[in-house]
């Protein structure tokens, strides 16, 4: 609750921290690429680059989990969906600029459906070509699918473990559904082999860079939305949902809309992260959907710190950035390393990684206290 108490008296130190911190990252990362030689022991290389790029779109995922499981108490195991849907939209829009350069020269057809003998493109792949379409789809795929889920769900009052363990067969039931090659999404290979993006080559470190500023000015897009929702009125309906469902439908709140609407925004976050995540790693494939990818996004939040959002964003790029290190080193140790950090962490670290953070200005007896003042309200006085 102790992000509800900066919320009461209206400061936001961590999140002032952590925009900084992205504003340091957007600045250092294009000059450590193009302005410092390579010869330089503090050049940014371009695998370096696309490993940033790719801690910020699993903080992206992060956050859009944190949205609803920190604030809302919705436990979703089935986030990776989301994110792979909107991978799979950019990637059938990469996939259409390769035209005729790539193996089999076909200007319509992409490689996977020469090689399967595709007579014509299938009708869903009409319109990847352009690229608002395409962005088009990377939000209102994963939302669209987030809206029917969510109102079935919701409406049909499943919460807790059922819920989650409805969201894990949702992307489960998806990644075997994309492996068959007759799904039109390239089975199990997926998409790969991409040449560029809006006319600029993705094998130059330049557009790697240029991603990667977008990526960050998307993620510090996505944070300030959501704190704009959790510090809204709104916000403290959603707060008091978490805390006490019963009794705040009791007062006349529309429950079960208030958690579709902020579902649907986690997933849209989530696509678009998936969305960014694509062109700069360079593949997009059904392992994507693995239910293990979205346990991993929810350590991610419980190692950052549940209900914080610069939290969650945190433990997705620690977390990461210890499997680089840890599969490169002891490839045999990692899952148990993954799983022993979750149980420490929810043992001895409830709040995560941000709880070790003393409180500036006020010593910890005032933050507990302002806590339990703060957790009697139950967040939904008016």
């Amino acid at each position: 609750m102790l992000d509800l108490w900066n919320w009461r008296t209206g400061s936001d130190r961590g999140g002032a921290r952590f925009l900084a911190v992205l504003t340091v990252v957007a600045v250092a990362v294009p000059v450590l690429n193009q302005v410092v030689p390579s010869s330089s022991p503090i050049h940014l290389s371009a695998y370096g680059i696309t490993l940033i790029g790719k801690y910020l779109c699993y903080g992206m995922l992060a956050l859009a989990v944190d949205l609803i499981w920190g604030y809302c108490g919705i436990l979703s195991l089935g986030h990776a969906a989301f994110f792979s849907l909107g991978g799979y939209a950019m990637g059938m829009y990469l996939m259409r600029q390769i035209g005729p350069r790539g193996v089999y020269g076909n200007p319509i057809l992409p490689d996977f459906m020469v090689f399967l003998n595709y007579k014509a493109l299938p009708w869903f792949w009409y319109g990847f070509n352009h690229f608002l379409f395409a962005l088009a789809m990377m939000v209102l795929v994963p939302g669209l699918l987030a809206l029917v889920f969510g109102w079935f769900a919701f409406r049909s009052r499943v919460t807790g473990v059922y819920f989650s363990i409805i969201t894990q067969a949702l992307t489960y039931a998806l990644m075997l559904a994309f492996f068959r090659n007759n799904m039109g999404f390239g089975g199990n290979n997926g998409f790969t082999d991409f040449k560029d993006i809006l006319g600029f080559d993705l094998h130059s470190d330049r557009t790697h860079v240029v991603l990667l500023v977008i990526t960050v000015a998307a993620l510090a897009a996505s944070y300030m939305a959501c704190r704009a929702i959790v510090e809204s009125r709104a916000g403290r309906v959603v707060l008091a949902i978490r805390d006490a469902e019963s009794r705040t439908r009791f007062l006349g709140y529309p429950v079960e809309s208030f958690k579709l609407w902020l579902f649907v925004f986690s997933g849209i976050i989530a696509g678009i992260a998936g969305a960014l995540y694509v062109p700069q790693i360079g593949i997009i494939n059904p392992s994507e959907f693995a239910p293990i990818n979205s346990i991993e996004a929810v350590i991610w939040v419980a190692v950052g710190g549940r209900g914080t959002l610069y939290g969650a964003i945190a433990g997705a790029v620690l977390v990461n950035y210890a499997k680089t290190y840890l599969t490169g080193a002891f490839p045999e140790v990692w899952l148990f390393v993954l799983g022993a950090l979750f149980v420490l962490v929810t043992l001895f670290l409830p709040r995560g990684i941000i709880g070790l953070v003393p409180a500036k200005g006020k010593n910890r007896s005032d933050v507990k206290a302002s806590e339990r003042k703060a957790d009697s309200a139950h967040s939904f006085k008016t």
